[in-house]
């Protein structure tokens, strides 16, 4: 009977709090506390009654925040007060189904140290298992069905427990409560060895992926969101071998590094000098690709990051990739399963098939990926990292918007870094990254994680979001959904984007500055200062536009760029090209030669001139190439800063260009006198809008901005002038970013029903 002193309350509590084990918590809590009642997972929220003395039940409610488990993020929804029960213990009651639109889909996590323990003690029935996890760790988001978060909703539903696995499941005290990705040797995944012969190994498995790798072989490897190709990362002629089968002849590989010594990062020194901001990222639950400025004495092969001055580092966060690297004791190379540009690859068959001609050994496990997520990319700009891809342990990345949305909606990206988001009431879900759309493996995916999203959260969108650009995959996929559909400029969803973390109310100059987007005008952006707030930008400067022959050929052919600019002002360059008269006759008559006043382009037109680098095999090269390249304090060149009568603001870049159009002393000077000059550029537009404006928040939004140098000297310069400097925190400024920009936009535009194109 309870006590005329007791009270009794139900809480609702949601955010991250399945997966995690936050029920365990709960109860555990309970108990200590001398509180009778029930806990239960709910859909996407956990329900629990409490009922004792008030004194208890108040610390019940602060603890069960302030003292949950480490990868648990409760939100206290709700607390009611209800009448008294009969209730004399505190127990864990079944899930109920209900609707998941407030669920928090718990991430992939890395494994902790006490599955680590465990794993490594010879008497524990998982030494050495290469699947072991527990309600602190192991994978989520990549098995996870349909919510609640049950086994029978997972990819381990085909998996049956056996007795001690079923013991541990449903032991209250046990560390394995509940834990849904459960399993040992005896019930669980099991990996099976491919040779080069296509021969099948069960036994052994892992050891012939050693003996395999330390053989010089390459070994796909499948893991939790998908497969890497693994090698060496000393093996010269491995690398070399990977490179020319995956077809990838310059674009970095990451490296992954064994956990040695007392912190986990003695190997990661020998070859690399991480911040401690950079440390923290590297041993943190999230464990993703951190690029760190790369030793020169580093005993790693020179293939890995050709010509750069970086290396993308990551440390084990499987207890399969725990297993390799202790037994290798060298870091390896871990780069993506995929064809180039695609996503990563999930399924055995078809990776074989697709990735049959790279990898010549195969490490698989049956163990299905229900949701494909590549590893998570960040980069330290101005002393804090920040992400350039998501991936597996920060995606799905869930946010919160100022005001409820009237219907759901989902976001389609754009069409390269392409992610997905979904977005109703005042909640926004992305995705991980997709990748390209260009090819139909692109959009299969692209399709399948725009159904899962929506199936998986329980939301059905009434309307699709997407770029203006009319030839984006993803903007072909919105006009044949039969939804309505709103299209937002590139540059205003970049703006909006970064706008998005921080106060998209308030007004800011957002410069967006990338490769090229479809302006409002219908000419090619990626050089503009935008003014105003999400909803209401309106463009206020930009660069002098060019007209890089060949149109989207420009993006891997810089010459194109710096022709392009020459001859704008009459300018011959000796840079040696294939029918010079055919391509400036077209570039004359403005034959697949479109305006743009793109920034991007003018680094690749920089790149040629400065590096002599006519082609690259990657987007981004070129920057990359002239981020390394350059080397102490940059001299800027003076940019003539001009308003027409339409009131735009214009940069003209032909002062830089003269300059450098004579023979190059010093390359290295060269280039960081190209970043200086941009960096002093934006100050000056900087300056001129805030005079006429008023605004002192300026935002660096767009992919120019993962340019370390470029964007510290900017941010350096700003502040020095007396602005507010807005960078992205956790959505990459990149075209990764444009999603939740493109939501953004969409609460803040006014418009009749959904439609406006």
């Amino acid at each position: 009977m309870a006590n005329a002193d007791e009270v009794a309350l139900q809480l609702t509590l949601n955010g991250r709090v399945q997966g995690v084990g936050f029920r365990p918590f709960v109860y555990k809590l309970a108990l200590r506390l001398g509180l009778t009642g029930w806990v239960r997972n709910h859909a996407g929220e956990v329900a629990i009654v409490i009922q004792g003395a008030p004194a208890s039940l108040q610390q019940f409610q602060r603890e069960v925040l302030a003292s949950a488990p480490p990868q648990a993020r409760p939100n206290l929804q709700q607390v009611t007060p209800i009448p008294l029960s009969v209730m004399e213990r505190f127990v864990i009651v079944a899930s109920t189904a209900g609707s998941p639109h407030q669920a928090s889909v718990p991430l992939d996590l890395f494994t902790c140290a006490d599955c680590l323990a465990e794993m490594q003690d010879t008497k524990a029935r998982r030494y050495r298992y290469p699947f072991i996890n527990c309600t602190q760790c192991g994978p989520r988001y990549t098995l996870i069905a349909a919510l609640p978060y049950d086994r029978a909703h997972t990819a381990m539903a085909g998996f049956a427990l056996c007795p001690d696995c079923l013991q541990e499941y449903r032991d209250l005290h046990e560390r394995r409560f509940h834990a849904e990705p459960l399993a040992c040797p005896l019930c669980g995944p099991e990996l099976c060895f491919v040779d080069a012969g296509k021969s099948r190994h069960h036994v052994d498995a892992l050891h012939l992926t050693i003996t395999a790798l330390r053989e010089g072989q390459i070994v796909g490897v499948k893991g939790i969101g998908g497969y890497h190709l693994l090698c060496l990362a000393t093996d010269d002629a491995a690398i070399l071998r990977l490179r020319k089968r995956k077809v990838r002849p310059d674009k970095p590989f990451a490296v992954m590094a064994p956990w040695q010594g007392r912190d986990g990062l003695d190997s990661v020194r020998r070859f690399a000098s991480p911040s401690p901001q950079e440390e923290a990222l590297l041993v943190s639950a999230l464990r993703p690709i951190v690029l760190l400025k790369q030793r020169t004495e580093a005993p790693l092969a020179l293939g890995i990051a050709p010509r750069l001055q970086e290396v993308g580092v990551m440390l084990p966060y499987s207890p399969l990739h725990y297993l390799l690297l202790d037994a290798l004791g060298v870091p390896i190379v871990a780069t993506s399963g995929n064809v180039s540009g695609e996503p990563v690859l999930t399924d055995p068959d078809e990776a074989e098939v697709r990735l049959g001609h790279v990898a010549e050994a195969w490490l698989h496990h049956n163990r299905p990926i229900l949701r494909p997520a590549d590893d998570a990319v960040y980069r330290t700009l101005h002393e804090t990292p920040r992400p350039l891809r998501l991936g597996r342990g920060n995606a799905p990345l869930e946010l919160y918007l100022p005001h409820p949305l009237t219907h759901p909606v989902l976001a389609l990206g754009g069409q390269g870094k392409n992610t997905l988001a979904l977005a109703w009431r005042q909640r926004v879900v992305i995705s991980p990254h997709i990748g390209n759309l260009d090819t139909p493996r692109g959009m299969d995916v692209f399709t399948e994680v725009a159904d899962k999203l929506q199936a998986l959260y329980g939301v059905t969108a009434t309307g699709m979001v997407c770029d203006a650009h009319p030839g984006y995959s993803a903007t072909r996929f919105a006009r044949q959904s039969g939804l309505p559909v709103f299209t937002v400029a590139h540059h205003m969803a970049h703006a909006s984007a970064l706008l998005g973390e921080h106060d998209p109310e308030k007004a800011a100059i957002v410069f967006t500055w990338d490769g090229v987007g479809l302006g409002e005008d219908g000419t090619l952006w990626g050089g503009e200062a935008l003014v105003g707030c999400a909803g209401a930008w309106r463009r206020r400067a930009t660069f002098r536009p060019f007209r890089p022959p060949g149109g989207d050929r420009a993006a891997l052919e810089p010459w194109r760029s710096l022709l392009a600019l020459c001859w704008e002002i009459g300018q011959d360059t000796p840079l040696p090209i294939d029918n010079p008269a055919l391509v400036r006759l077209a570039w004359e008559k403005g034959l697949n030669s479109p305006a743009t006043s793109a920034v991007g382009r003018l680094f690749d037109a920089a790149a040629a001139r400065i590096l002599g680098l006519p082609q690259t095999s990657f987007e981004g090269q070129a920057p990359m190439r002239l981020e390394a390249a350059a080397r102490g304090r940059g001299q800027a060149v003076a940019l003539p800063l001009t308003c027409d009568q339409n009131g735009l603001w214009t940069t003209d870049w032909r002062p830089w260009l003269e300059s450098v159009i004579k023979p190059c002393v010093d390359l290295s000077i060269a280039a960081a006198d190209f970043h200086t000059t941009l960096a002093h550029a934006l100050l000056a537009q900087a300056q001129a809008l805030r005079e006429e404006s008023g605004v002192c928040r300026v935002g660096l939004s767009g992919g120019v901005f993962q340019n370390r140098r470029l964007t510290e000297e900017a941010h350096f310069l700003l502040e020095e002038a007396g602005f507010t400097v807005l960078l992205s925190r956790q959505v990459p400024c990149n075209d990764g970013g444009l999603s939740f920009g493109q939501v953004v936009e969409f609460l803040y535009t006014p418009r009749e029903g959904l439609a406006n194109a």
